[in-house]
């Protein structure tokens, strides 16, 4: 039977449709398959690139981190602080707070940490620092050159806030001094860990525990000097422990430890003054004073001498204390002793200093037994306010480098008598005064008042932190470093220090 006219209508709709889709699925198709043609040949005539090409643009995007760590916040180094200007000048010449015998035991606390075999998670892991020279930014845009060229004046620059975080912390090494134990005395903030030293014109690479000791393979670095020099020692130790754990092979005359991957051996030996000292009495000079005998080496540490092969010596905080000078066997000054009836002192504190300087490098140098690098770490400058470590002196509340320095007479002057004593001694030396070095932090480290104890020498949880109501500070130590701190720095300036020497002797 023929359809009707309403079934023919209702086929001939639904084929229409079907014609319909056909033809918008086949313009879509061709659509895409014309784009992608054009694509690839736009494509093929730009310049070929792939992922590689892309990384440095990411490095740089991330930020100047190691190439082994890159921590999530960017950890660009832009904090950078302003040039030293001159201010007001501060008095000196107090007697300083320092430890009253060779073996340790700074005044009011003989206490050290102990290991607790536990780590701060947040601190980075030292052995995964990776590539320590990497430069910022800014030294690839103007073309500094790398400390490694060995060319670069390490002691002029300004100090950056570095998200790398410190090289260990106060839980990862055991031999911290309990005073300068910061963190664990409950030092409320940590900043002052995370600044580093940028050069004007290179980078100072960040500590390489490896390098350094790979460098000193079976050879004995010796920090000689006072309480400041242990610091050092201390904070080289702890930076080396992240990556081996040495043998204590020390004894009363001669701290001394022991890494045994490349029989590198660190040592210290306590020297007040680093000339002869002696309690006996010598003409006005009562018995029982300390006489400083301005014209003798020190016999401790001469007589250890041959047996090192870098010597790191400091001094000068002593020259505060209440003693007689003595030049040819005669009481020549004295320093907060001396009797009316003497007359005028022919020598002070500050040229005492000054000759003991030259004394001390010149016997080094010219020891026909010694034939090692001997390096002079420069005066290292305290931030007392207000007073000495004894009259109320304080530093509490400095949370970040100064962004000038306030100058210190005291500083000042003591610092420029060691560098003509130094220099003194470069002559006395003539061909061996070669084996001299000066490392001179004190400009760098003036800046640093945040980096001292202040009132958080002692693990006391009652301790006072803040001025009274009578607006006195409570007990401050403004002289030494906070560990993890500033101090680590000196130890990078020593290695570069090291480096250059040894690579110098090579060629």
């Amino acid at each position: 039977m023929p359809m009707s006219l309403p079934g023919r209508k209702a086929a001939a709709g639904a084929a229409g449709i079907r014609r319909w889709l056909i033809t918008v699925v086949v313009s879509v198709v061709s659509l895409v398959l014309t784009l992608a043609v054009i694509s690839l040949s736009v494509a093929s005539s730009l310049p070929r690139t792939s992922l590689y090409d892309y990384l440095p643009v990411l490095a740089n995007g991330l930020g100047k981190l190691p190439s082994s760590v890159q921590h999530a916040d960017g950890g660009k180094n832009d904090a950078a602080i302003d040039a030293p200007l001159h201010g007001e000048v501060l008095q000196g010449g107090q007697e300083p707070l320092v430890e009253q015998n060779g073996q340790g035991g700074d005044v009011n606390s003989s206490e050290r940490s102990v290991p607790t075999g536990t780590t701060d998670s947040k601190a980075p892991d030292p052995v995964a620092i990776g590539d320590a020279t990497a430069k910022t930014d800014d030294d690839s845009a103007n073309g500094f050159q790398s400390a490694e060229q060995g060319t670069c004046d390490l002691y002029h620059g300004e100090w950056f806030l570095d998200s790398s975080g410190p090289l260990y912390t106060n839980n990862s090494c055991p031999i911290i001094t309990q005073m300068q134990n910061c963190q664990g005395n409950g030092r409320p903030d940590k900043d002052y860990e995370n600044w580093r030293w940028k050069p004007e014109q290179c980078t100072l690479p960040r500590f390489d525990a490896w390098k350094f000791l790979e460098l000193m393979r079976g050879k004995t670095l010796a920090f000689v000097g006072d309480s400041v020099a242990r610091n050092q020692m201390e904070s080289l130790l702890c930076i080396l422990w992240q990556v081996d754990v040495p043998q204590n092979r020390g004894n009363k005359r001669m701290h001394k430890w022991l890494f045994k991957s490349t029989s590198t051996t660190i040592a210290r030996v306590w020297s007040s003054w680093l000339v002869h000292r002696s309690t006996e009495a010598v003409g006005i000079a009562p018995k029982g004073l300390d006489k400083v005998f301005l014209d003798i080496p020190d016999e401790t540490f001469m007589e250890f001498l041959p047996r090192f092969d870098v010597l790191v010596l400091s001094s000068g905080h002593w020259f505060a204390k209440r003693s007689a000078y003595i030049q040819n066997g005669n009481v020549v000054g004295g320093q907060l002793w001396w009797p009316r009836q003497a007359g005028k002192m022919q020598i002070n504190n500050v040229d005492a200093f000054g000759v003991s300087v030259e004394t001390c490098l010149t016997a080094v140098a010219t020891n026909p037994n010694f034939t090692g690098l001997a390096i002079v770490r420069s005066w290292s400058p305290d931030h007392y306010e207000g007073g000495a470590w004894n009259t109320g002196g304080s530093c509490t509340g400095k949370v970040k480098p100064l962004d000038e320095v306030v100058r210190n007479g005291f500083t000042d002057v003591m610092h420029g008598k060691q560098v003509t004593g130094f220099r003194e001694a470069v002559k006395n030396a003539g061909k061996h005064g070669s084996r001299l070095k000066l490392m001179d932090i004190t400009e760098p480290f003036a800046f640093r008042a945040d980096g001292h104890p202040g009132p958080y020498r002692s693990p006391d949880p009652n301790k006072k932190t803040q001025r009274g109501p009578d607006g006195k500070p409570p007990p401050q130590d403004c002289l030494h470093w906070c560990m993890p701190g500033p101090v680590d720095t000196w130890n990078e300036m020593l290695l570069e220090i090291i480096r250059r020497e040894f690579e110098r002797d090579r060629s």
